[in-house]
């Protein structure tokens, strides 16, 4: 009697804990920006461990030194946002980064702020610093790393995520049909990376780290993009996270470039600028066709007064 009372005992306890496994298992971006610190010839090899890189951008208001990694699902909010389940398992007409307010799981406030660097420079209800933005310049590698929260064993369906960045113009909400490329607004670049890309695997496939890299465009306007990160995990069950990045020409200008001058331009005119124009400068004398003199007496006063012009 004692032991069927401790295994009904036992079995609850497991079955609260994959309960618990079950709800709080859901991914989310851990960096926007991660740098590798070592290099790998065989991208297969590379690992995505806090002993092999560092995060220099992140998601918007994400907390620092919050807690262990791939552990802020379970965090006050929790860090992931899944998005209201739709009949024609899309989304798409859902919010596209959390409000903190709706969803099936809300989620943390990933709203854009205006200024955009608002989202990076305050703190939250805890006192903890939030990290801060991704800097990058035109056709840079950007990576971007996850926890598997156990979704990348190979018993689970490889589930691709969808990146997409769109122009801030400091005022635009952009909708999920917009990174989605169904709205008016089109993102300037799409990204399809599969989501089981992942290193270290040891025993607890909860904090796997996972991750992928591509380029930005080489033809992108410096500015700041907007951008989303949209994880799919079932038919019509969807994660995103938000970030913002600011993208800095080649030179170092982190601003949109200025159209030079047209040959219409009067400053580029040369008859209009009176330094290129010789009647303007009193200066300048006019220069005199030099004569040839004749030889002998016959030309010694020519010759006379060329040698004065000289002198003069």
């Amino acid at each position: 009697m004692i032991f069927s009372t401790l295994s009904k005992a036992t079995l609850a306890v497991v079955a609260t804990l994959l309960l618990t496994q079950s709800v709080e298992s859901h991914s989310y971006v851990d960096c926007v920006d991660w740098r590798f610190t070592k290099a790998s010839k065989n991208p297969k090899d590379i690992s995505w461990s806090d002993k092999n890189g560092a995060c220099f951008g992140y998601a918007r208001r994400f907390p620092l030194k919050a807690k262990p990694f791939a552990k802020l699902d379970s965090d006050d909010p929790n860090r992931h946002y899944q998005q209201k389940h739709s009949k024609d398992n899309k989304s798409e007409n859902e919010l596209a980064c959390s409000n903190g307010k709706v969803g099936e799981e809300p989620g943390a406030d990933e709203t854009v702020s205006n200024p955009v660097e608002g989202a990076y420079t305050g703190m939250d209800k805890r006192k903890r610093k939030y990290g801060q933005m991704t800097q990058k310049f035109v056709g840079d590698t950007l990576c971007m790393r996850w926890p598997a929260k156990n979704h990348a064993v190979p018993s689970e369906k490889e589930r691709m995520v969808f990146i997409g960045l769109m122009k801030y113009d400091g005022k635009k909400i952009y909708t999920q049909k917009d990174y989605l490329n169904k709205g008016k607004d089109k993102p300037v670049q799409n990204e399809v990376v599969p989501y089981k890309n992942c290193s270290d695997k040891g025993k607890d496939t909860d904090i796997w780290p996972c991750g992928a890299c591509f380029k930005l465009n080489e033809n992108m306007v410096p500015g700041v993009y907007s951008g989303q990160w949209r994880w799919q995990l079932n038919s019509n069950e969807f994660y995103t996270s938000c970030f913002d990045i600011r993208v800095k020409a080649k030179d170092g200008n982190a601003t949109e470039p200025v159209a030079p001058p047209t040959k219409e331009d009067p400053k580029e005119d040369p008859k209009e600028d009176p330094k290129e124009d010789p009647k303007e400068d009193p200066k300048e004398k006019p220069k005199k066709d030099k004569k040839k003199c004749k030889k002998g007496k016959k030309g010694k006063k020519c010759r006379k007064a060329q040698k004065d012009d000289k002198g003069n």
